[in-house]
């Protein structure tokens, strides 16, 4: 990252200007959580309410708790808490029940478009923060001492586990109707 402060017209504010290979570096590491993103909703195109709500394995979980648990402790944390350090979000965690379990009441459609939401604000985040910058908070009380050290650990980090979770909505999808997502990339 290039640090300009001063030009010919005297001192000027510090001026981060994003470093082209660091930008080229963020870009991709985005353009792989995106198709990971995609991957999760479009495994779930077609579900009706019933079938998203329906836990199909032995351990319980069903799709929408495992989207919605993608939107706020995966996307919401990782990103607007820890990398970017948002006091009410960080504030907001404690409050925040068990996101797995989805409200009975609480439409299908809302837990997808918060996901949806989620995303754009970590893009945000993401496209404003440099690929070395250090998370802004780290949760020692749930993880100990950090190991995540940059942007570019949380990325990487977020990718694996949208990707481990898209595998879990594949094993779902299939056992529910059948139909499997091909990659062919």
């Amino acid at each position: 990252m290039a640090v300009t402060d001063t030009t010919d017209d005297g001192p000027r504010p510090r001026v981060e200007v994003p470093d082209e290979a660091t930008d080229v570096e963020i870009r991709a590491l985005l353009t792989a959580l995106d198709g990971q993103r995609r991957h999760v909703l479009g495994i779930l195109d077609g579900l009706d309410a019933d079938a998203l709500r329906r836990p199909v394995l032995p351990s319980g979980w069903n799709c929408l708790g495992l989207v919605q648990h993608l939107a706020l402790d995966v996307e919401r944390f990782w990103f607007r808490a820890a990398l970017a350090g948002d006091k009410d979000v960080i504030l907001g965690l404690d409050d925040s029940e068990d996101a797995w379990q989805v409200e009975p009441r609480l439409p299908a459609a809302e837990v997808l478009d918060r996901y949806r939401r989620e995303t754009e604000f970590a893009n945000a985040v993401i496209n404003a923060t440099p690929a070395d910058t250090a998370p802004a908070w780290w949760p020692r009380h749930l993880f100990g001492e950090p190991h995540l050290y940059t942007h570019r650990d949380v990325l990487l980090h977020v990718i694996t586990e949208t990707a481990c979770h898209a595998g879990h909505l594949d094993a779902a999808r299939e056992l529910i109707d059948g139909r499997r997502w091909m990659v062919l990339t």
